[in-house]
């Protein structure tokens, strides 16, 4: 089995050796406490570290003080802690600092095993949070690009999108039946992974445009997976051979084979709006099959007009990406 050791694997294992390293210098007390926060506060993305280390430094003095007083009050036994815990949990879910819970226990187990409260002792103890949680904040600030990674999802799922339109064309116009539906969840799964990684790139940019145009981006995508989905069902319902259908067949054909063209989106709208305008014109179906034939054509039409829709609006990520790029390229340019 093969092993791959992650970025943020790298960045944990560095932080807290760097915690560490730093409180034993200056010669703290509990200097290894310093890496247990820098472990925990280490997260998936910068907003997610912010959060973290501030839970936990307000966990951490909350604790410290609490805990001081609490020992002093009752006496330095272990049955102390079922108080201290039973009072001091709900006081941190109340606060909204849950999170900081487990790393304000260690600060607590220190006033417990040293027993004897001063100046020194506070100080040691708010110099090892703030070395554990600061070196996780400047080891965390640095976060890699994803660029790659998100044009190879998009180019992924366009590939699916296409895919899926091809099949559904194939049969409107030539009553196609042998396609196994399979993209169909490769899609869903890809748009899952994507959006994911779409808003953790979000979170770690620092003007937040660059993230919130892959999310925009793939939100769009998520939104014709959706109306995908929406019409698929019509499709074997259209179970006989029509006119209608293939001239719609044709369309979507040309629409897969061109689905990163926004500038073609209003062309495609007109010419679906054609289409569905010369429908009306046709005489009237002669049986029941055929009434329930066009029916579902046109229920499946006005889904695909939705999906048209999407396109229209999907330029508006590739202004937001080449907005981006250029700012990168002055950005290069400057240094």
């Amino acid at each position: 089995m093969k092993v791959r050791i992650g970025f943020r694997t790298m960045k944990t294992a560095i932080g807290v050796t760097l915690s560490i390293l730093i409180a034993q210098s200056l010669g703290l007390d509990y200097f290894s406490a310093a890496g247990i926060l820098t472990l925990l506060c280490i997260q998936k993305s910068r907003k997610q570290s912010y959060s973290a280390a501030i839970s936990r430094a307000m966990a951490c003095v909350s604790g410290l003080f609490y805990s001081s007083l609490l020992f002093e009050v009752i006496g330095y036994y272990p049955y102390t802690f079922l108080l201290l815990l039973l009072s001091f949990i709900p006081f941190c879910v109340w606060l909204g600092i849950q999170e900081g819970i487990a790393s304000s226990i260690v600060i607590v187990m220190h006033v417990y095993m040293h027993r004897e409260l001063s100046d020194a002792f506070f100080l040691n103890e708010v110099l090892v949070v703030a070395i554990g949680l600061g070196v996780a904040l400047v080891i965390n600030w640095y976060m890699p690009s994803i660029d790659k990674e998100m044009n190879g999802y998009r180019r992924e799922i366009d590939r699916l999108i296409t895919q899926i339109l091809h099949e559904i064309a194939q049969y409107l116009r030539n009553r196609d039946t042998l396609w196994d539906g399979k993209e169909v969840l490769e899609l869903n799964d890809k748009l899952t992974k994507a959006r994911r990684i779409a808003l953790l790139d979000a979170e770690n940019s620092r003007g937040g445009k660059k993230g919130s145009s892959y999310a925009q981006h793939f939100e769009a995508k998520q939104r014709q997976f959706e109306l995908i989905e929406r019409m698929l069902p019509f499709v074997p319902r259209i179970n006989a051979p029509m006119e209608q259908g293939a001239r719609i067949g044709e369309f979507i054909e040309l629409v897969s084979s061109n689905l990163d063209n926004q500038s073609q989106a209003e062309h495609y709208h007109e010419m679906l709006r054609g289409i569905r305008e010369y429908h009306k014109l046709l005489p009237l179906p002669e049986s029941r099959e055929e009434f329930e034939n066009r029916a579902n054509l046109f229920a499946f039409a006005n889904e695909l007009e939705r999906f048209v829709d999407t396109i229209r609006s999907g330029s508006k990520w590739e202004e937001a990406n080449a907005a981006v790029i250029r700012l990168r390229r002055r950005s290069s340019e400057s240094k």
